[in-house]
């Protein structure tokens, strides 16, 4: 190399170092290509971060940057790119890391988006709670295609104490059979397949004291047995071998309006449903039986499942005074306790929700007894037009509904004694003024229920209000 050396255009500031070579002698014959003088360049190492750059940079990453609450996490996320030393000196002009970071923490601001919503555990089968509704009330076809067979005021008396004995059996048994379904299916079945052959034989044989022997002892026990089996399918979720099985019931009852079967056929198809039912528990429970048993566990105990029979049988009572004042007001509280078993998973869904939005104790102790009113005021709004429609006393039924569905709420968390107490002692003071005749009369049981239905309600917020339930 000759010649001078000019430093082109010079500065501290500059970045550059161009160096111009000396023009080289001409050669006789100058080929096409080459130029008249060459300069070599030389990057100087840079002075400083870039700011460009470097904003650049945090527009690009501002997205993942935002969330961060400290420098040391954007460091993770530059490493986690692949940011190397060499390229945060060349490119950014940063003396290492945790200086670019630092940089980009500072110029994005905070951000913190909301998680994106997680499902709700909650979530209702809506068509099988619908079922189960239609299920509950589809066997009073058998009552409607039998009332030429039987006299209501010597044998009605057999078929309510038979069916409030099931009633309450059955309560206590589903809760049971709930609890040994977690051990496993065998234990269940074998629970389920025990306890309601006992239920049956208790039911039919309380029954017997009013009926005095006779054939309505006989239709005593073909009840009771249809109410097991009929447990039994609906505790292992076999809603539809159930519908299935109520087929002739439900064939029956559609023609009747139209066509007068005779009495054969208005004792057989019940017969024939029945003997379906007990086929269809027989073999769900022979199915279960099968399974391979669990290992020993923790046997729950039976006063565990007591206030759910207690509960069962003054709900049973209840539900009885009401439908010797308005039979029809009681077939629509038992198509409704689908959507009422919908309700309670609605309850449940809604308050996880509602845990998640709250700050403070207290708003979702407020949140929670919204969503409370909001269920139970659907829940009489679906009932109002049924009650209205039929002639029946509104106040009565709506009231007798808030209390059994806040009962059942409160079972679903496992309060089950404050529930029970509440709905005997309503049943027991129902059922003594009716009984004995008192004043004030009919108007007894919209008076006990609302009391009811308003104690329970406060039940349920004192226990339901707080976050532990829910969480």
């Amino acid at each position: 190399m000759s010649g001078p050396i000019s430093l082109e255009p010079g500065g501290a500031e500059q970045e550059t170092l161009a160096l111009r070579l000396a023009r080289p002698p001409r050669p006789r014959r100058r080929p096409r290509w080459a130029l008249d003088d060459t300069t070599l360049t030389i990057r100087l190492p840079r002075q400083g971060p870039d700011e460009e750059a470097v904003s650049a940079l945090a527009a690009e990453l501002a997205d993942r940057i935002g969330p961060a609450v400290h420098p040391y996490e954007v460091a993770a996320l530059l490493e986690s790119e692949g940011m190397t030393a060499s390229v945060i000196k060349e490119r950014y002009g940063h003396p290492n890391l945790f200086s670019l970071a630092s940089a980009l923490y500072a110029q994005v601001p905070r951000t913190f988006p909301e998680p994106p919503p997680a499902p709700d555990p909650w979530r209702p089968d809506t068509v099988r709670c619908l079922l189960r509704g239609v299920l509950f009330a589809l066997p009073a076809l058998a009552y409607l295609l039998t009332a030429p067979l039987w006299r209501v005021d010597r044998h009605a008396a057999v078929l309510i104490v038979a069916g409030v004995v099931s009633w309450a059996w059955g309560q206590a048994l589903g809760h049971r059979a709930h609890l040994r379904l977690v051990t496993g299916r065998r234990e269940a079945a074998r629970t389920l397949l025990t306890g309601s052959l006992l239920g049956a034989a208790v039911a039919t044989g309380l029954a017997a004291l009013p009926a005095g022997g006779g054939r309505v002892t006989a239709v005593a026990a073909a009840q009771s047995l249809y109410l097991a089996a009929a447990g039994v399918l609906l505790v292992l979720g076999r809603e539809r071998l159930l519908l299935a099985a109520l087929g002739p019931l439900i064939a029956g009852g559609a023609v009747l309006p139209w066509w007068e079967p005779g009495p054969l056929l208005r004792a057989g198809l019940p017969l024939l449903a029945l003997l379906a039912t007990l086929a269809a528990a027989g073999g769900v429970l022979r199915a279960g039986l099968a399974a391979p048993a669990a290992a020993d566990g923790p046997r729950p105990r039976l006063l565990s499942s007591l206030p759910y029979g207690l509960f069962g049988l003054a709900a049973a009572v209840l539900v009885m005074l009401e439908g010797r004042r308005e039979p029809y007001a009681v077939i629509a509280l038992t198509v409704s306790m689908g959507p009422a078993e919908w309700l309670l998973y609605r309850y449940r869904g809604w308050s996880v929700a509602a845990l998640r939005v709250s700050a403070t104790p207290r708003g979702f102790l407020l949140r929670s007894a919204a969503v409370l009113g909001l269920c139970v005021s659907g829940y009489l709004l679906l009932l109002l037009p049924p009650a209205l429609l039929t002639a029946s006393d509104p106040a009565a039924l709506l009231l007798l509904a808030a209390a059994l569905w806040t009962a059942l709420l409160l079972q679903a968390f496992g309060a089950a004694w404050p529930p029970a107490v509440l709905c005997l002692a309503a049943a027991a003071g129902a059922g003594a003024v009716t009984w004995l005749d008192l004043p004030p009369g009919p108007a007894v049981l919209p008076s006990v229920c609302g009391a009811a239905a308003a104690c329970l309600a406060a039940c349920a917020i004192h226990l339901l209000g707080r976050p532990s339930p829910h969480s």
